[in-house]
């Protein structure tokens, strides 16, 4: 039966609309680094490099190539955590400029794919795919530890609200957020959804306050 991360990892996943307290264990992803507007076309290069080698990874078995350990499963979402530049820090007011933001974009693999495995797919991948960018994918095991999150409905420009919520909840029940670095995990397409119907997992890590 293939492992469908929709319904196994709820929690994670498709959290209520409400903040709520989650613990991240550490997670394997493939990630891609970048600075700019995700608006630019630009953008597109970096995220079709990421899914280029996952999807290498979901069909290696059609090839011949799985690794022990392999099951079939659906790839999970795309994800990315957001800063933005040094320069910009320097006379931020508050108003977000998205030619300056910066981006670790990543898409998380199962357990079965270790180092080595990725090597080997992402050399398969740059023999076939045109993209530059799958050069700069990099293999990295990533924890999280206490993170505040919430499901974000409607547009990327609305989030702020859903920041705030989130920052007094956390206030309100003894935690403090860490940074301003935030995670987002996009249940849905922004090219075939209207920007009030999309779905975002927003989270940010907080310690004890």
């Amino acid at each position: 039966m293939k492992y469908e991360w929709r319904k196994a990892e709820k929690d994670l996943y498709l959290p209520k609309a409400t903040p709520a307290l989650v613990q991240l264990p550490a997670f394997k992803f493939f990630t891609i680094k970048g600075e700019g507007n995700p608006n630019d076309p630009a953008f597109e290069g970096y995220v079709g490099a990421l899914y280029a080698l996952s999807y290498a990874v979901r069909m290696s078995h059609k090839k011949g190539l799985a690794p022990e350990g392999y099951f079939e499963y659906t790839v999970y979402p795309l994800e990315g955590v957001w800063d933005i530049t040094d320069e910009a820090k320097k006379v931020f007011d508050g108003k977000l400029n998205k030619d300056e933001l910066v981006f670790h974009l990543m898409i998380r693999q199962p357990d079965f794919v270790n180092a080595d495995f990725f090597e080997k797919m992402k050399a398969r991948t740059m023999e076939g795919n045109t993209n530059p960018l799958v050069e700069n994918v990099q293999f990295e095991v990533l924890e999280e530890g206490p993170c505040v999150q919430m499901l974000h409905l409607g547009s990327y420009d609305d989030e702020p609200a859903s920041f705030e919520k989130m920052e007094a909840w956390a206030e309100a029940n003894g935690w403090t957020r860490i940074s301003k670095l935030h995670r987002e995990i996009y249940l849905t397409d922004p090219r075939k959804t209207a920007p009030e119907k999309l779905k975002t997992v927003l989270r940010f890590k907080v310690r004890r306050a």
